[in-house]
């Protein structure tokens, strides 16, 4: 009989501040590729005399990548560990980085948008941090974990947008070629700090996993809580990436430039993670289901003051709407998804989990583009109601069930 793995809140706050410090490198891959992804696939298909409409396909691609690599990289994962799996991520994004450059210098917009489909494989593996600290912390310290590793992507806010801004004219006239040609040397640095990662899980797998019980995949799927869960968790990404994948190319269209619009990606993602030194709080105060709706109901103000003009601080003030939302609807639903699996079925679930979540999100980063270009920014707003609508309804039965039975 295995002993059983003692996780103490100390070595779970080291592994959370590590990864934080990993998202905060590697994550400024996201930033870099959506705020560029869009204006660089358009400045590309100009070149080539192609359809526009196509512009967003590269962001797209990203999206992709990181739903095709979810599966893949949980697997790698329970096969290496997490460290080594994690410092493979980082090289795999910085390979991204360095296909995207060279698509840039010989103008093939197809090439760069399989350029960030290498990215957001080794976004893929950014995306698994959350789990890997909520797995090893202690019940009580989960939300502070995931809020922390989430944090830094308040760095990765300024990181990556910051690169764009000094490095995007760095090859100029090869535009934007600068910024992912940096995104080499992010990754690497990630990967440096992921090697110092120090998991207890990783070295004890087998101990971990040998005495629980593992129930079928359709079974663990079919939990309303889990529905519920991951129907709001999906409905808050998709949006983030929906009205912010359309954003920039709204921006520019109504005259703004690249660069106010990659302040405004700054802005975004700053506001997407630096609630989560708080959320943690929030959520074991007020309960994670009230947290999701009011994220939930701050996408329904981001779409709101998106509708009401123009103006660059409309465009601005949407975006930071749009981040905070998403933390609270997708830090929340993260919480009460981790509550529907036990450790031995987590490497299958979580895998699955993101690589429909991400599926999703590509989706809805390609029909930016095409909402955009053929009914305009505020489609784009719209669309964000009845998704929000049917999130909270799945969420208020959810909440009226729970009481009934409590009743009973």
């Amino acid at each position: 009989m295995h002993q059983p793995i003692e996780i103490t809140e100390a070595s779970a706050k080291r592994t959370a501040l590590t990864l934080a410090a990993a998202q905060s490198v590697v994550g400024s891959a996201a930033p870099i590729s959506i705020s560029l992804g869009g204006l660089a696939g358009f400045h590309l298909l100009q070149l080539g005399g192609a359809d526009t409409s196509l512009a967003t396909a590269p962001v797209t691609g990203f999206n992709v990548g990181v739903a095709i690599g979810a599966l893949p990289a949980a697997m790698l994962m329970r096969a290496v560990g997490r460290r080594s799996g994690f410092m493979t991520g980082a090289v795999i994004t910085a390979l991204g980085g360095a296909i995207a450059a060279i698509a840039l210098f010989r103008s093939s917009f197809w090439l760069f948008a399989f350029g960030l489909i290498v990215t957001g494989l080794g976004g893929a593996f950014v995306q698994q941090y959350r789990f890997a600290a909520a797995d090893n912390a202690p019940p009580h310290f989960r939300p502070k974990a995931i809020s922390w590793v989430l944090g830094g992507g308040i760095f990765a806010a300024v990181i990556g947008p910051q690169t764009v801004v000094w490095t995007r004219d760095l090859f100029d006239p090869i535009l934007f070629a600068g910024s992912f040609v940096a995104m080499i040397g992010l990754g690497l640095i990630g990967t440096l700090i992921l090697s110092t990662l120090n998991i207890a899980r990783d070295k004890n797998k087998e101990a971990v996993v040998a005495d629980e019980p593992i129930r079928p995949l359709a079974e663990i799927l079919l939990q309303p809580r889990f529905m519920v869960a991951f129907a709001c968790g999906v409905g808050s990404y998709a949006l983030m990436s929906f009205v912010m994948t359309g954003a920039p190319l709204a921006m520019v269209g109504c005259g703004f430039t690249p660069d106010e619009a990659a302040m405004g990606i700054s802005f975004h993602v700053m506001a997407m993670f630096a609630p989560s030194f708080v959320t943690g709080r929030l959520i074991a105060r007020f309960g994670k289901e009230r947290i999701v709706a009011v994220g939930l109901i701050l996408l329904v103000g981001c779409a709101i003051v998106a509708l009401s003009g123009v103006a660059l601080w409309q465009f601005w003030s949407a975006l930071i709407l749009l981040g905070v939302g998403w933390n609270f609807g997708f830090i929340g639903s993260t919480t009460m998804l981790i509550e529907t699996y036990n450790a031995s079925e987590r490497n299958k679930v979580q895998g699955l989990h993101d690589f429909l979540l991400f599926s999703t999100v590509a989706f809805a980063s390609l029909m930016a583009g095409f909402t955009l270009n053929a009914f305009g920014w505020e489609m784009v707003n719209w669309i964000v109601f009845p998704v929000v609508v049917f999130c909270l309804v799945l969420l208020g039965l959810l909440v009226l069930g729970a009481r009934r039975k409590t009743i009973v």
